[in-house]
């Protein structure tokens, strides 16, 4: 019976200094003008500014993990850690999902019960603050925006900030309306359509970083296709034992068995195959082993297609 091992590491880099830099500026930058809305809330009593305030302010909590979990990230395996820290990079975005589903709970909560008497709001600086929101959220989602769609770190931010950049919109209008129309009841429908936002916006983030937490196999790989084309490789008789996750952003591992009774140059089979697993679906972090039949195959009742995770 022979056994080989194997572990294909891709040719990616990962500038996590670039990365962490980039998450420390938004934080910084969403600090001020999170200091700088809530001091105008409780100035102007407007409920607006201050849901959008501690909205903001769950977004800088979220933002400092998403930093803190792209430092960790960049810390060489030791120890017992034997990964390295990259799981930081999954972690971090189910609390930021659990953080915004929270604080929408309770911007809901505080503006209907301002629904029955809406107080007077001057307009003018809730137009004002809000439109500068837009501009920082934009900016700051810029910032992040190169590779989230395959990074869950980024995208939890990214769609943070563009939640954000819609709310100040929403808080702007509800100013322009206050002010012409004289509507006080627009300041906590503002608030009220923020928890909405927030709530819908969170959610899709929460499932898929639940899903990466519990070793889910990535939305962007389909465990059958990945299968199929084991099975299909020369001399393959069987697939067993097979297991795709996520490591941290952009990095995706995979262990699995081959039964693969030829004698030739299995250290070539596993390069090759390792090599198009990588470009073909993204697996950058593949452990095969050849078996050769006989005795290892008592368990290829696993062989029958199924998600493994």
């Amino acid at each position: 019976m022979g056994h080989g091992h194997h572990h294909g590491h891709g040719a990616h880099a990962h500038p996590q200094a670039s990365t962490t830099r980039t998450f420390a500026w938004v934080t910084l930058i969403n600090l001020a003008y999170t200091a700088i809305e809530a001091g105008y809330g409780f100035h102007t009593n407007s409920l607006a500014l201050l849901s959008d305030a501690l909205h903001n302010l769950g977004d800088v909590l979220g933002l400092a993990l998403a930093w803190g979990a792209a430092a960790l990230a960049g810390r060489p395996p030791r120890g017992r850690h034997t990964y390295g820290w990259r799981r930081a990079t999954l972690l971090s975005p189910l609390a930021n999902a659990v953080l915004l589903v929270v604080f929408s709970g309770a911007l809901g909560w505080e503006a209907v019960r301002r629904f029955s008497a809406p107080p007077e709001i001057p307009a003018t600086p809730v137009i004002l603050v809000a439109s500068l929101g837009i501009l920082v959220n934009l900016g700051a989602a810029w910032l992040v925006k190169d590779g989230h769609a395959h990074d869950l770190n980024k995208r939890g931010a990214f769609l943070h900030l563009m939640a954000d950049a819609a709310v100040s919109l929403a808080a702007v209008l509800a100013g322009v309306g206050m002010a012409t129309l004289g509507w006080a009841w627009l300041d906590p429908a503002t608030a009220l359509l923020i928890a909405v936002v927030v709530a819908v916006g969170s959610w899709g983030l929460l499932r898929a970083s639940f899903d990466a937490a519990m070793d889910a196999v990535p939305a962007s790989v389909d465990p059958d296709d990945v299968r199929r084309f084991l099975q299909e490789q020369p001399g393959v008789s069987a697939v067993h034992h097979l297991h795709i996750w996520s490591l941290g952003a952009n990095e995706i591992a995979l262990t699995a068995h081959l039964v693969r009774a030829q004698e030739d140059d299995h250290d070539a089979f596993i390069d090759a195959t390792v090599h198009t697993l990588d470009h073909r679906f993204g697996i950058n972090h593949a452990t095969l082993q050849i078996e050769r039949g006989g005795a290892c195959g008592h368990d290829l009742h696993d062989a029958a297609p199924h998600h493994s995770h």
